[in-house]
């Protein structure tokens, strides 16, 4: 083994180490991140983190699982809290870093970056999407894209103008299990025969607003400034009309997301109702239960695809199931929530097992009342056996969104979910309050789709 091998192997196995050390949440030592304290390599990329709540910690997560992302800016509004915290995190990793308040001084001292990942409220995305590209840099941008149509055009636009590069976090759209099933399971087996319906559903416990002690309270003066009237607005900005879109904004784009790109089309029409059923709205301008029909123009005919949020009760959780007349697929984040099963009519799966395209499905015994095993070799009576995906996902559920964001601007891949697409997507969740509050059917225009 050359000098030049040994010296590949040695980096090889300290990454493996370094990685598995991070992957079980300890906290490192200097030497294990020494290279990237020293000097940035010519693969490093240089990022700040605007916007570090809840959101921007679960993408700092991610990243500082990802080798050669350095942290060299962090903004946010609440310097008492969302601040100290996540610069204390970055030294413990050894990350030399920044920290401001106004993205504009950080734009302004801050050159060297590479790229920049906006977690920050959804009224704000455009404004700090807009000035980031212009300023020359790459844009991660959390959905919801904008919670207005005009400010999402302006984004993609720009992103154009400037030839830089604007991800929006549709992070299922990275998800291998995902891909696997549009690409490999959809597309090329066709195991679905034809879609005729979809359901999908985002339910959630009903839980408190969000508070803290009044001692991390940001100023009055800082509030305003930054578009908030108080600090319970600013800590639950997402049920504020002109701040956020509510549950089916914040949790059904992801979703309503899937159901567009699984079809390959824009929904024609949609019509919902809801309202604000259970919470105080005054505190919740936001309807807390959403119930959406969309219907879809396919090459292979209609498809009415129903999408429900509550936020009273977490009965299923979240998943999104599409049925055709050859079999269901039944898909979440969650791995315990996915199933894939054949219609009695449909060809036989066996090939579909032998090549590899499914898992096959667990013999399960079938039990009495009394719990006494009938016979293994039975079919259980709640259903046809249920076939599992061959492919795993092992990664923070953000990570491998913001992996295709960070090797396409090394040149190594392309987005995932560029600017257009996040855009079109905006289109048709945004319309979902809209026909709320219109109480009837609303059509969309195939031009609506282009920014």
């Amino acid at each position: 083994m050359n000098e030049q091998r040994i010296k590949k192997e040695i980096d090889r196995r300290s990454f493996l180490r370094s990685t598995a050390a991070v992957g079980a949440g300890l906290v490192l030592s200097p030497s294990v991140f020494g290279q990237t304290a020293k000097g940035k390599k010519a693969d490093d990329i240089n990022v700040a983190l605007l916007g570090v709540g809840a959101q921007g910690q679960v993408l700092l997560d991610a990243c500082l699982k990802i080798p050669g992302i350095r942290f060299k800016a962090v903004c946010d509004i609440w310097t008492t809290y969302n601040q100290k915290r996540v610069s204390r995190l970055l030294k413990k990793y050894r990350q030399e870093h920044n920290v401001y308040v106004d993205y504009r001084e950080m734009l302004d001292k801050e050159k060297n970056l590479d790229a920049v990942i906006i977690a920050t409220p959804d009224f704000w995305h455009a404004e700090h999407a807009i000035a980031c590209l212009k300023a020359g840099l790459n844009v991660y941008c959390e959905k919801e894209m904008s919670n207005t149509l005009e400010s999402a055009k302006k984004m993609v636009q720009t992103a154009k103008q400037t030839g830089k590069l604007l991800q929006i976090g549709h992070q299922r759209r990275s998800n291998p299990r995902y891909i696997y099933c549009y690409e490999k399971l959809i597309n090329e087996a066709k195991i679905l025969g034809r879609i005729t319906t979809i359901n999908g559903q985002w339910n959630r416990a009903a839980r408190p607003d969000r508070d803290m002690p009044v001692k991390y309270d940001i100023d009055q003066q800082t509030l305003a400034k930054y578009g908030f009237k108080s600090m319970h607005q600013f800590l639950n900005w997402r049920w504020y009309k002109g701040l956020g879109g509510g549950p089916i904004v914040d949790l059904g784009s992801h979703q309503i997301d899937i159901f567009s790109w699984f079809l390959g089309a824009n929904p024609k029409s949609v019509m919902a109702g809801g309202g604000t059923d259970y919470y105080d709205k005054k505190t919740h301008e936001w309807y807390d239960t959403v119930q959406a029909i969309y219907e879809y123009e396919t090459a292979q005919g209609t498809v009415r695809a129903f999408y429900q949020t509550i936020t009273t009760n977490s009965n299923g959780g979240y998943y999104e199931t599409f049925m055709g007349d050859q079999g269901t697929l039944k898909i979440s984040e969650s791995v315990s929530r996915s199933d894939i099963y054949r219609e009695p009519s449909a060809p036989d799966w066996d090939k579909l097992v032998e090549t590899g395209y499914l898992k096959a499905p667990a013999k399960k015994a079938i039990t009495h009342q009394t719990g006494a095993v009938v016979d293994v070799r039975e079919t259980a009576p709640a259903g046809p056996p249920s076939y599992m995906l061959p492919v795993k996902m092992d990664k923070p559920y953000h990570q491998p969104h913001l992996e295709n964001f960070f090797d396409t601007i090394r040149g190594k891949a392309k987005l995932n979910c560029p600017a257009e697409i996040g855009y079109e997507t905006a289109v048709a969740v945004l319309k979902v309050n809209e026909a709320v509050e219109a109480a009837r059917r609303l059509d969309f225009a195939s031009s609506e789709f282009k920014a």
